[in-house]
Order: structure tokens, then C-alpha cells, then sequence
């Protein structure tokens, strides 16, 4: 494990955030479980001339503290966080699961009063900084996965050190074709989607960012979402997690959102401003290492084979115009396990039961029995 870690820490002081010399690096954990890693990163960045900082943001008190919220505490962390972006070019952040329901009690309200404060310095860190989020292996992850800890340590380090530069070489024409992409049309069970994503270009994710990662994701123009999709992964949010959750559109616009749990719940989310109504990203995702739902979205979403479809938030280099506290990504998988589905472009078929058909896309099937 520990050379997995040293490979991980130089990949991502390399080539995630590629650190160039008096570049300072706040590295945050969640755990100090990765203390090892971290110890790896430090030695990377000092390597590099650059300058780390560790800060250790404890879930437990973490929750605690945030159902305390106040004005004036929500006042003293937007000017921290302000404080932060300011001061440091790079970021890595490193969660570590331990109870998917740690924040159930943090008052809605004052969340999205916290939300709202930290807007500005979350745009600047997202999108004029260069950051890198993963999460740490726990015997939480482990057991979600259905796997041993040991496994599981053994599978999440193989799947973050994935070969992205390869990824990012043969996502080029997938790049290509959804750049020139008018209409987009998504089928499958209980599924029956089409909007535009005309315009709106597409970015590779290809480790730079998500660790792991394997995706490539565009926006939908916002007003042309009309019809369908019914999600077959678990779907957590603030404390709460949805199954079979079924959202329908009528020109951009959630008009009815189920799922197996508390519809009133799901729909709050959805209250939480005017855009979370409407969809910020699309994506398609091809980790050759991630084939099965474990309920952690950094995962969930890169699985090979699946497409999410997310409320909320649009990035800003993929920027649709719609603004939200929330950026809800929910997954979709489309191989024929899960029940298969097939992806249109301007009403060709490109991808089905999750395996690209078109020839210049088969680079991308990759085979996930080896």
C-alpha cells in the first residue's frame, strides 16, 4: 500500500496540480488515518519548491459545530474561507467517510444561509485555483463496497492511479463529437430523456481534478430539458440518501421528483432555490476500474458505462446560466446488469447498454475483465 500512496501523491503533486515552485498548498483531511499519504504529498511538494499546509477538519465536530450555526458563525467562516483562497494557488482535498448520516441535524435553513455566503470564495477556488478531491479508503467505503478493508484499500488505489494520461489521450474523439452535439436523446428503463447541449462544448476529466476520475461532462441548455429519467444508484445528500429516485422535465424545469424514501424530503432539496430545479451538468462516465454503485459520488460517478444528470449548479467552464446552492450529481448506469439504456447524438447512437458503438469511441470500452 504505501508504494501505491507514494505513486498516488506524486501523481497528483504532478499532474493534478502540477505544483510549480513557491506555490502554496493547503492540503485538507478529514482524517489523520491518511496521515501516511499526506506525509508523501509534503515530500512531493517540498520536492517541487512548493510550500504545504495541512488543516484537519474533523467530520464529527465538524456536524456538531454546524448545528450550532449562526449568523455570526456563518459570518466568521465565509471571511475564513475568504482568507483561504486568497492566500493559498492550490488545494487537496481529502475526505474520509465514516457516517453517511453525520449531518441528518444541521438546520436546512442555516445550510443554505452558509451556501449562499460561501458562493464567491467557491467560485474562485473551483474555478481560478487548481484543487484535486479524493477521498481516503475507509472501513465505511469498505463496507459499502460489499469488500474486506484490505480489498477495498487495494481496489480504490488501483482506480486512482489509473493511467489518465492514456484516458486523456483516447477521450479526444468522444470530446469532438460532443462538441459539435446538438440534440441529445437518453433511453432506458422508466427513462426517456432529450435536451440540447448545443454550444455548450464539453471537458475531459481525466485526473486533474476528481480523484479518481473518468468522465466527460457538458451542460444541457437550460430551457430544452423535456421528458424523463429514473436513477438506479443510491443518490446521498446532506445526510439523507434516496434510491430510485425519478425526476420528470418540462422545458429545463423539475415539475415531479419521486423515490422510494420521502418524497417531501426530496422535494425540499429541490426547493432550495430556483435553480435546483433545473440541470447544471451532464456527463458520461468510463473508469475502467469502477464498475458497481457504492453510494459515494467521487466513485459513483466515474463508473464505466454510466451517465449522470445533475440539478443545480452549472460550471463555469461549461456554464448554461444556472445558478444554485446545490450541485446534485445523480447516476445513471446503462450496462445490461442495471438494466441497459442507450445514448443519442443528433439521433445517432452512440453509446448502448453502456458500450460505445460508434469506432472511433471503442478505445473507450475498456475491458474491465482483465
Amino acid at each position: 500500500m504505501s508504494e501505491k500512496l507514494k505513486q498516488l501523491a506524486k501523481q497528483i503533486v504532478e499532474y493534478s496540480i502540477d505544483v510549480q515552485k513557491n506555490e502554496k498548498v493547503l492540503i485538507m483531511t478529514q482524517s489523520l488515518e491518511a496521515r501516511e499519504f499526506i506525509s508523501y504529498l509534503i515530500e512531493e511538494i517540498y520536492h517541487r519548491h512548493g510550500i504545504p499546509s495541512v488543516k484537519v477538519n474533523d467530520p464529527y465536530l465538524g456536524s456538531q459545530l454546524a448545528e450550532g450555526n449562526t449568523e455570526e458563525r456563518i459570518e466568521m467562516l465565509k471571511t475564513i474561507q475568504e482568507q483561504e483562497v486568497a492566500m493559498y494557488d492550490s488545494f487537496i482535498n481529502i475526505r474520509y467517510a465514516t457516517n453517511d448520516y453525520e449531518d441528518k441535524n444541521i438546520d436546512p435553513e442555516m445550510n443554505k444561509k452558509l451556501k449562499k455566503a460561501l458562493v464567491k470564495s467557491s467560485d474562485i477556488r473551483v474555478n481560478q485555483r487548481k484543487w484535486v478531491l479524493l477521498n481516503f479508503p475507509s472501513e465505511l467505503d469498505s463496507h459499502k463496497a460489499g469488500m474486506t478493508t484490505r480489498d477495498f484499500q487495494k481496489f480504490a488505489l488501483d482506480v486512482m492511479t489509473v493511467d489518465y494520461r492514456s484516458m486523456n489521450k483516447a477521450i479526444q474523439p468522444l470530446k469532438d463529437l460532443m462538441d459539435r452535439t446538438d440534440k441529445v436523446r437518453i433511453t432506458g428503463k422508466d427513462t426517456d430523456l432529450s435536451f440540447s447541449i448545443k454550444g455548450m462544448g464539453s471537458i475531459p476529466c481525466t485526473g486533474e481534478k476528481n480523484i479518481p476520475d473518468g468522465e466527460l461532462y457538458s451542460a444541457p441548455v437550460k430551457n430544452s430539458v423535456n421528458g424523463k429519467i429514473t436513477y438506479n444508484t443510491p443518490s446521498p445528500y446532506n445526510g439523507n440518501v434516496f434510491h430510485h429516485v425519478s425526476l420528470e422535465f418540462k422545458d429545463g424545469k423539475i415539475i415531479k421528483a419521486t423515490c422510494a424514501e420521502d418524497n417531501e424530503k426530496l422535494n425540499e432539496i429541490f426547493d432550495t432555490d430556483e435553480g435546483a430545479r433545473y440541470v447544471g451538468e451532464f456527463s458520461l462516465g468510463f473508469n475502467p476500474k469502477i464498475l458497481e454503485p457504492m453510494g459515494d459520488i467521487l466513485y459513483d460517478e466515474k463508473i464505466l458505462g454510466s451517465l449522470h444528470f445533475t440539478p443545480g449548479q452549472a460550471y463555469k467552464d461549461c456554464y448554461n446560466g444556472n445558478d444554485s446552492g446545490i450541485h446534485w450529481d445523480m447516476v445513471l448506469i446503462q450496462r445490461p446488469e442495471y438494466g441497459g439504456g442507450d445514448v443519442y447524438f443528433d439521433d445517432v447512437l452512440i453509446r448502448k447498454d453502456g458500450t460505445f458503438v460508434l469506432e472511433e469511441l471503442k478505445p473507450l470500452n475498456f475491458d474491465y475483465n482483465k
